[in-house]
């Protein structure tokens, strides 16, 4: 099965259909930043989303495209945290009851954030993805998948067109991976609108599933994916967003979880931003030097989202 690479009109459609709902997140100067890692960085602030993740922009167009039948189902996802929390918060405001699964060891906070926003949460042992399927045929439950979406992507790609919008002179876009849903929207539009720029995303070594896909030319999937940045550690690649990486991403790189947990302190320190360690992935890429950046071109980095557990980054 191969994936769809959606249109750019998606994305221009997608950004009318959540206008208004959703924030338009700040682009963050860090000088010291700068200095650090000699370089011109802006920081896209999607820590500052709704739900505190980009996943909203995504899982809110997919919401909003269902049909009547689909919503009178109700809607499933399956998380480890900010796309449960994205789709409870959705489906609330849609009016349509909400069921995510998440892996039982999930943060608790992002559990708590999913249950407070008026989702069924169910927490599973073992395979996750099995859970939610199985979980999703007994219901008849109408899926939202987390990235493997066109309409999710297309509304990933409403950062994209901010990107553009707020810096059109950038060179490169350095974006965190899980399942790929943020950086197949983000590079479409980076790719169709500034050609010349370079897109790379990061992913963990301990969920480098996109790293596995690209090598083998199919999604894969792993049969553990455990990451300090839970946000990045999809168990599997879809085919939608494979379709995209291999089409709009110049590369992905991977980094260890040391510099996860290094790179979530430095910028937490340096800007005072309470970034999540899967939105620290671009800085971590820095600090390991896998990353060349042009002289004096201008580098920004995709904070994705800010719903962090404390501890791992102060007691790790």
């Amino acid at each position: 099965m191969t994936g769809d690479v959606i249109a750019l009109e998606s994305v221009y459609a997608a950004a009318e259909r959540v206008a208004g709902r959703l924030h338009r997140t700040p682009m963050v100067e860090a000088e010291t930043l700068n200095e650090r890692f000699g370089g011109r960085f802006t920081l896209k602030a999607e820590l500052f989303q709704k739900t505190g993740s980009y996943k909203v922009r995504g899982i809110l167009n997919k919401v909003l495209t269902l049909t009547a039948d689909e919503r009178a189902r109700g809607v499933i996802t399956l998380s480890a945290g900010n796309a449960a929390g994205s789709l409870a918060w959705a489906a609330r405001a849609a009016g349509i009851p909400a069921t995510v699964v998440m892996p039982a060891g999930a943060v608790p906070a992002k559990v708590e954030a999913a249950r407070a926003y008026g989702a069924e949460v169910v927490l599973a042992e073992g395979d996750l993805l099995a859970a939610y399927e199985g979980l999703r045929d007994e219901r008849d439950l109408t899926a939202v998948h987390p990235f493997d979406d066109p309409e999710v992507i297309a509304g990933a790609g409403t950062v994209g067109l901010e990107l553009v919008a707020d810096r059109p002179d950038l060179d490169t876009v350095l974006v965190p991976i899980g399942g790929g849903g943020l950086i197949s929207g983000v590079s479409l539009v980076i790719k169709r609108l500034l050609p010349s720029a370079r897109v790379i995303g990061i992913e963990p070594i301990g969920a480098d599933v996109v790293s596995r896909s690209l090598a083998s030319g199919i999604p894969e999937k792993l049969p553990t994916a455990r990451s300090v940045a839970d946000g990045l550690a999809a168990p599997m690649c879809g085919v939608h967003t494979l379709a995209h990486i291999q089409q709009y991403v110049d590369e992905v790189v991977r980094v260890s979880e040391e510099s996860l947990v290094e790179a979530t302190r430095l910028v937490m320190s340096r800007t005072k931003l309470a970034l999540e360690p899967a939105a620290a992935a671009p800085f971590a890429a820095l600090l390991e030097g896998a990353i060349t950046l042009r002289p004096g071109a201008l580098t920004a980095c995709v904070i994705s989202g800010g719903n962090l557990d404390v501890t791992t980054v102060l007691t790790s």
